[in-house]
């Protein structure tokens, strides 16, 4: 029999560490901490565009004023919105960032699926060939395609971004292909073989068994496609420059086109360009992927869990 001393001593060892069942108070305090240390991390930068974008530049000169301003200036929104040209643009964005991918994950879908299934010769040096554009950085290919582009006439058009999507060479298109490969190799092959001798084609098969398993790659790779079209200045600027203004873009000379609305001879000190009307315009900027992701957290959320389960 155990001692009354010892059982209590028992209760605080489960309590304090835990047992076979539950974790005890030291793991979990340890758990809790480093997640909220993990996410002050990730959050601080977003808290802090936030905040600064809704100092007056009272509280801006102010030193006292750090985290809670003493009141709500929503005049640097008002005023990054005009310099943002934000209904264009932002139309601009969606339009150049949710159609390539659509175009890139759906191309991806086929090639990875043809990869994965179907014996041919050379079907190594295709894979190898795949891995080389995603190793091989863009600045190095940029000026070929820029020249291919001008002789098409293509500069300036958004089909620039359109075309190499619709053929697997979009932004990053060699992740999707060999993650649509992974993905289609853990289909077991019982079901296609089921299909044919019902006589289903290859292509109903594709999608009436291919496609429906794959549908937790298809949003996590279309949510992280549009994330990099979106971002994206560098090509952008190169194919589009002339004819098409995206956020980022109109983002990236936000000092310039403030400059061109508010002249600094003619507005008084207030109007000058400061820090909280920049943190204004970039928050406005990645307001949009902030909203799709709220909206998209659940599906998003379980299809990384189910592509983690499926070994990809």
């Amino acid at each position: 029999m155990l001692s009354a001393r010892q059982r209590q001593l028992d209760r605080v060892r489960t309590f304090l560490f835990g047992s076979r069942t539950h974790y005890g108070a030291v793991f979990t305090v340890f758990l809790y901490a480093l997640l909220i240390a993990i996410g002050f991390v990730y959050l601080y930068p977003l808290l802090f565009m936030f905040v600064t974008s809704i100092k007056s530049p009272e509280d801006l000169l102010n030193p006292m004023v750090q985290w809670v301003p003493t009141q709500i200036y929503t005049e640097n929104y008002a005023k990054a919105y005009r310099v943002l040209n934000y209904p264009q643009t932002l139309t601009a964005s969606v339009v150049m960032s949710v159609v390539p991918s659509a175009l890139q994950v759906a191309v991806a879908s086929l090639v990875g699926y043809g990869l994965a299934r179907y014996r041919f010769p050379g079907k190594g040096l295709v894979l190898a060939l795949v891995l080389a554009t995603f190793i091989i950085p863009p600045q190095n290919t940029v000026i070929p395609q820029m020249l291919t582009y001008k002789q098409y006439g293509l500069l300036g058009s958004p089909l620039s971004l359109f075309l190499p999507a619709a053929f697997g060479q979009g932004f990053k298109s060699a992740i999707f292909i060999l993650v649509f490969y992974q993905t289609f190799l853990t289909l077991p092959k019982v079901l296609e073989e089921a299909a044919r001798l019902d006589g289903a084609s290859d292509l109903r098969i594709f999608l009436t068994i291919a496609l429906p398993a794959a549908v937790p790659a298809f949003i996590v790779l279309f949510v992280f496609s549009v994330v990099w079209y979106w971002n994206e200045t560098f090509l952008t600027v190169i194919f589009l420059e002339g004819g098409v203004t995206t956020l980022p873009m109109q983002l990236s000379k936000f000092a310039q086109a403030y400059e061109n609305l508010y002249p600094p001879g003619v507005v008084n000190i207030f109007d000058r360009l400061n820090e909280a009307i920049k943190m204004a315009g970039t928050f406005l900027n990645i307001l949009p992927l902030l909203v799709m992701y709220f909206i998209l957290q659940r599906w998003f959320v379980e299809s990384i869990e189910r592509t983690g389960i499926a070994g990809e």
